[in-house]
This record gives C-alpha cells, sequence and structure tokens, in this order.
C-alpha cells in the first residue's frame, strides 16, 4: 500500500457557517468548497473544546482536553461566581503526537503557523515536526497580520506583507523541496482570529457587497447581558445576528485564495491523488465579544459558548480514490478522531493507548455504517472571554446535555429538531436527562476531569448594581 500524504488545514475561529457550502451567503470560498464537491461535508463535526489550545492539543493527542488536564486556552485566567480550577499550559513531551507517530512510520512532518501549546521547549519541534514554520506560543498574531511580525519562528517580510499569504508561501515551498517519503503538513493558520485586519481592497469589496444586499441597513448586532466575569461585570454582550462585517467576510476571502494556492501547489507537484487533504475550524465563529465579527446562527452563541456555536465547525475532507465526492456525513465526530483515522489512512498499527477518547472515521469516509461510538463529550469548566460559563456536556444521538456549573442547571436538547438549541426539554423528558447526567458523570470520574470551586470574594450583589 502507498501511504497517503496528508494535509491537515486547521483554521482559528471559524464558525460552522462561515463557508458557502455551510450555507453562508456574504462569504465566498469557492476554492475551499471545492474540497466539498470532490470529497465529503459533515455536518456535525465538532472542535473538543469551544477555546483553542484544548481543541489542538486533542487533535495532537487524540485525547479530550479534561484527561489531558489542558483545558483552557493558554494563557486564560477569569474568575466569576466560580474560580476556574489548574489546568497544565503547555502540551506534555510525554505524549505521542500524531506527527512524531507518522514520523516514526516514515513521514516527513512540516508545521507551519498557529501551534498556541505552550513556551518554547514545548514547541512543535519537540512534538515530532522536522519542520517548524512561525509556531510559537503566540494565540494570535501579536504585532498584527502585516509584516513586521515580531514572530520566533517566521523570519520579518517586506513591510506590509500579509501573514496569510506568507505562511502559504513557505508551505508551498514546503511542498516543493520535500523528500521522497510522505508527508504530513499541519497547516494550522492564524486567521481568522483578531485582530480583523486584511488588505484594504478586501474591505471595500464587501463594503460595496453588503451595500448592494441591503445588509447596512440591518442591525447587525444586539445589545446582550452584562458580562459574568469579575472586573468585565460592568460591560455587555454584542451579539452579531447577520453576516455582514466586511474585514472578516475580507479575512475569510483572503484565507480561501490562500487554501487554493495550496491545492494548486498540490497539483503542481502531482501529488493530489495520492494526498488527503482535511479542512477544519479549533472552536466556533466569534459572535458576542472582541468585536463579534460573525454569526453562526442558527447555531447558538459562538467561541467559548457550551451551546453549539461554541464547538460545532466545518469540516470538509477529500481523499481521491477513496472518498466519494459530493458526499456528506451526518454522524458526530469530535477532535480526538483525527489521531487514528490518520493512522488506518497510512496503513499504521493504531495506538489506543495514545489516542484512547478517539474513534476512526473510515467507515464513514468509505460511507459505510459505523459501529456504533460512544457519546461525545465536552469539559470546559473555564470563563472565557466570549461570555459563557463553566459547563460540562454530551451529545448521545441526537440528544445533548449541557451542565452548567455555576447553578448545576442542566438543559437538554433534541438537535435534530432544534439544531439552535431553543427549546429546553430538560423538564419534559427528565429520564433521558437523567441518563445522560449519569453518563456524563461517570466519564468526568474516568477522564479526571477538574471542577470549579466557589469563589469566596463574588459579590452576589455586584451584577445586579450594574445591571441598573
Amino acid at each position: 500500500m502507498t501511504k497517503p500524504n496528508f494535509v491537515f488545514i486547521l483554521i482559528d475561529d471559524m464558525g460552522w457557517r462561515d463557508l458557502t457550502s455551510y450555507g453562508s451567503t456574504f462569504y465566498e470560498t469557492p476554492n475551499i468548497d471545492t474540497l466539498a464537491r470532490d470529497g465529503m461535508l459533515f455536518t456535525d463535526a465538532y472542535a473538543a473544546c469551544p477555546v483553542c489550545s484544548p481543541t489542538r492539543a486533542s487533535i495532537m493527542t487524540g485525547k479530550y482536553p479534561a484527561r489531558l488536564g489542558l483545558t483552557d486556552y493558554i494563557g486564560g485566567s477569569t474568575k466569576g461566581k466560580l474560580l476556574p480550577p489548574p489546568y497544565i499550559r503547555y502540551l506534555a513531551i510525554e505524549e505521542t503526537t500524531i506527527a512524531r507517530a507518522l514520523k516514526d512510520g516514515g513521514y516527513q512532518t512540516f508545521h507551519v503557523g498557529k501551534w498556541h501549546l505552550g513556551s518554547e521547549q514545548y514547541w512543535p519541534e519537540r512534538h515530532g515536526f522536522d519542520v517548524n514554520v512561525g509556531g510559537c506560543d503566540w494565540g494570535s498574531p501579536k504585532h498584527g497580520y502585516f509584516s513586521p511580525y515580531g514572530n520566533p519562528r517566521l523570519k520579518d517580510g517586506p513591510f506590509g506583507e500579509y501573514l496569510t499569504d506568507r505562511l502559504t508561501s513557505e508551505a508551498i515551498t514546503l511542498l516543493k523541496e520535500r523528500g521522497h517519503e510522505p508527508f504530513f503538513m499541519y497547516l494550522a493558520y492564524y486567521a481568522v482570529h483578531i485582530p480583523i485586519q486584511v488588505p484594504k481592497r478586501y474591505v471595500d469589496k464587501y463594503k460595496a457587497k453588503a451595500e448592494k444586499l441591503g445588509l447596512v441597513k440591518q442591525k447587525a448586532t444586539q445589545r446582550g447581558e452584562y458580562f459574568p466575569t469579575v472586573g468585565r461585570q460592568f460591560l455587555r454582550l454584542k451579539r452579531r445576528v447577520i453576516q455582514s462585517d466586511p474585514g472578516y467576510a475580507g479575512m475569510v476571502e483572503n484565507l480561501d485564495e490562500n487554501v487554493g494556492r495550496v491545492l494548486q501547489a498540490i497539483e503542481d507537484i502531482g501529488r493530489a491523488k495520492d494526498t488527503v487533504v482535511i479542512f477544519t475550524s479549533d472552536n466556533g465563529g466569534l459572535s458576542t465579544t472582541e468585536s463579534s465579527p460573525t454569526c453562526n446562527a442558527p447555531l447558538a452563541e459562538g467561541k467559548g459558548w457550551m451551546y453549539e456555536g461554541g464547538t460545532r465547525d466545518p469540516l470538509l475532507v477529500k481523499w481521491p480514490g477513496h472518498v466519494k465526492a459530493r458526499s456528506t456525513c451526518t454522524i458526530p465526530i469530535t477532535s480526538t478522531d483525527f489521531y487514528p483515522t490518520l493512522l488506518e489512512m497510512a496503513g499504521m498499527k493504531l495506538m489506543p493507548e495514545q489516542h484512547r477518547d478517539g474513534t476512526s472515521m473510515m467507515p464513514l469516509l468509505k460511507g459505510e455504517s459505523p459501529a456504533e461510538r460512544d457519546a461525545i463529550f465536552w469539559h470546559y469548566p473555564h470563563y472565557g472571554n466570549q461570555g459563557g460559563t463553566p459547563g460540562t456536556s454530551i451529545r448521545a444521538g441526537d440528544y445533548k446535555l449541557i451542565e452548567f456549573h455555576e447553578d448545576a442547571r442542566l438543559e437538554l436538547y433534541n438537535l435534530k429538531n432544534d439544531i439552535g438549541e431553543h427549546k429546553d426539554l430538560s423538564k419534559d423528558q427528565p429520564d433521558i436527562a437523567a441518563q445522560l447526567k449519569e453518563r456524563l458523570d461517570a466519564w468526568r470520574v474516568d477522564v479526571g476531569a477538574k471542577a470549579p470551586t466557589l469563589n469566596p470574594a463574588y459579590k452576589r450583589g455586584l451584577r445586579r448594581f450594574f445591571s441598573r
């Protein structure tokens, strides 16, 4: 068996509805959409966490963030009514990442873009990557998207060079200069994370488009409740309710153009037929704060929240000769599943002691009926920056149960009938809620999930005071 090559494209903060192939009518993504045309589109693909670092660690290890003890974005530390539990702020060297496993299996391994999994001793080159371009402890471009970048793993380009363009050029160079061995490229763009910056021509285009579509006459955002966190309790959330932000749309289009460049480069080197291309995101779209640049509707909320908008992501997989073109999969999958899937694609032995929480997607990619998988779980015992509160959740079949830690409140939804999580069924279907709660509790014990604790300094009247 000829080992396939892998190009794993991970986008930062791209929402489930941010591609034309997923229903966006404002953003333009013709190049990315070719992956849906030539491969499989997943309707129910999930990030392992509603924020970035835990999901990235999950992809690399095949383990849930709670099992790793890496449950918040590295650098995050926010408190409210509850104090968050401690978490590790690095991806432990003892973990056999998918890069290291593939390298041991004869693959060249390239990392390009964002890492955000610890300080220098935990950077990609310490986790099985032969080459690291742009991967450091940063969670976003510290000095913006235009050169000079000041990135310790990426030389500055000409003044004003755009980061997404540059990372693509670096990736293409690696593809052209690769050796004869199969390759694994982990192309983790910093886009479309804030700051919302893109060359002016894109902004001008989408300002005109918003005007033509009449979007500038619509109210794009709604004023929401006060933040639940200490230090921001006097600020209100701002929810975006339509996709109309010209800067964000421009970033999406630029990203699409660059994905097109990568796909063309794979064609140019003659490796398109034996290269697997995977495209996905690390969490839901940013919709409630930090400029609220996108809208995830019909999904509820976005990045940093336990609702679908925080964790459901686009996922496209192209594998010529193996994955049927224009196919769709409605079976839920999550970040931990990539590890065993790539091993199986490569014809390598699975490593269940490593990817303990992953289930191979191979039956799904072949269009076969999958063996019944366990439920999918999330544990985010933290306050993020987006207004969500600590919680743990489970999806089993069509049902999803969320437990919110501030008040132990349970919410139950049937996602098949209610993708927007509008109707809480916990009181109408208490037996199902109880069964899922029991499974959730057992899972937390199994993975050693840490829980938040009461904040003795929290003043109950403070939020009421600022809400007057």
